[in-house]
């Protein structure tokens, strides 16, 4: 079996992350811990964390890194984190929120952190264009003639666009990226631990750049 990792991935939204992480997961044999996911989930339940998560996620901004940062140390002291590893996909967004994960993994720290390097036009292109089952969370890529309904291929549930995904709300969110975000890039590379890899492309040349970086850094620790 792989010896399991621990990694934090970063990009734009709509770089790819999701689905290079899920493979990511299925190659390493640990959990893909998604903080989108995980607020997303919050905000169907109507929980307490889920109305405010809503409210702010709907108009494209970020949560406070006290929120974040209680919501992943409760994921990350689970046994299947803790014995394996994990692979974070959201998190961390800020410096701050960085400093506070390295304070958790201070017995185990990080393999490596993976900047998924995508140009924003195209995040914008792929992020506005996509649709999301409303029960089963399936993700779809809209067509220029595609209806304005559609059924789930998977459920049967309603196919929509999130309201966190309209060229407005991207474009916000995007800007929150390149201002309060790119830093961690610097705050990775200052610690010998970023690895910045082309995005683009097809998924399975993708996740062969992916491994790679990865397996190399793990080589060298």
């Amino acid at each position: 079996m792989i010896q399991g990792v621990r990694l934090v991935i970063l990009g734009r939204q709509g770089a790819g992350k999701g689905t290079q992480c899920v493979r990511l997961s299925n190659h390493y044999v640990v959990p893909h811990i998604s903080t989108g996911d995980m607020l997303r989930a919050a905000v169907r339940e109507g929980t307490e964390l889920g109305r405010v998560a809503g409210e702010i996620m709907n108009t494209g901004g970020l949560l406070p890194d006290e929120i974040m940062v209680g919501i992943v140390g409760e994921r990350l002291s689970r046994p299947d984190a803790e014995r394996r590893g994990f692979i974070l996909d959201g998190f961390p967004r800020t410096v701050g929120q960085a400093e506070s994960l390295g304070a958790m993994l201070s017995d185990s720290p990080l393999d490596l952190a993976i900047d998924l390097d995508v140009p924003r036009e195209l995040v914008l292109e792929r992020i506005s264009s996509r649709r999301v089952c409303r029960d089963c969370g399936s993700n779809y890529a809209a067509s220029r003639n595609e209806p304005p309904t559609r059924i789930c291929d998977r459920c049967g549930g309603d196919v929509v666009q999130r309201d966190d995904d309209t060229p407005e709300a991207v474009n916000k969110r995007l800007d929150l990226y390149d201002t309060q975000t790119t830093p961690l890039i610097n705050f990775y590379n200052a610690k010998g631990l970023l690895a910045v890899i082309n995005g683009v492309g097809h998924p399975d040349h993708v996740l062969d750049r992916l491994v790679a970086a990865i397996d190399e850094a793990r080589d060298r620790r």
